[in-house]
């Protein structure tokens, strides 16, 4: 009796040891394969302790601002979905006059409006709308466009 009673001992402990590893393994392969990935340095040079400071700061470092004639041409671009090119021209004559340092901006924001009028009207129904605003900035755009 004592020689059966030993492999049934022993396949009680294997069982165990089979269910600790069955429950231990996926989270030991799970952390492993976490703490592998956050090792590899996704950015190519310098080791990847350098790279999770560098983000670190970057996140303190304030964006830098856009220019306004970025700004005004990227609302009036915006707003030339919604309204005829007339409507936007008129507001580009007005943020020129009540802000002079952007005169001398006009005529690339004008034929940029050019531009994305004949994309959004055509050509002929986009140079309908051309009047002396930056010049002739406008049609130049939409002549531009034009082939």
């Amino acid at each position: 009796m004592t020689h059966s009673s030993k492999p049934s001992a022993r396949r009680g402990t294997a069982h165990r040891i089979g269910r600790s590893l069955a429950l231990v393994l996926p989270v030991v392969l799970v952390l492993s394969g976490t703490l592998a990935v956050t090792r590899v340095n996704w950015s190519g040079g310098g080791s990847s302790d350098s790279v999770l400071t560098v983000s670190a700061e970057d996140v303190s470092t304030p964006a830098r601002s856009r220019a306004p004639q970025d700004v005004l041409r990227d609302r009036l671009l915006l707003e030339l979905q919604e309204k005829d090119p007339g409507v936007v021209l008129t507001h580009l004559q007005q943020e020129v006059n009540e802000r002079p340092s952007l005169a001398r901006h006009c005529v690339s924001i004008a034929r940029a409006l050019g531009r994305a009028a004949v994309q959004h009207y055509g050509a002929s129904r986009a140079q309908s709308f051309a009047r002396p605003v930056c010049d002739t900035s406008f049609a130049s755009g939409v002549a531009s466009q034009q082939g």
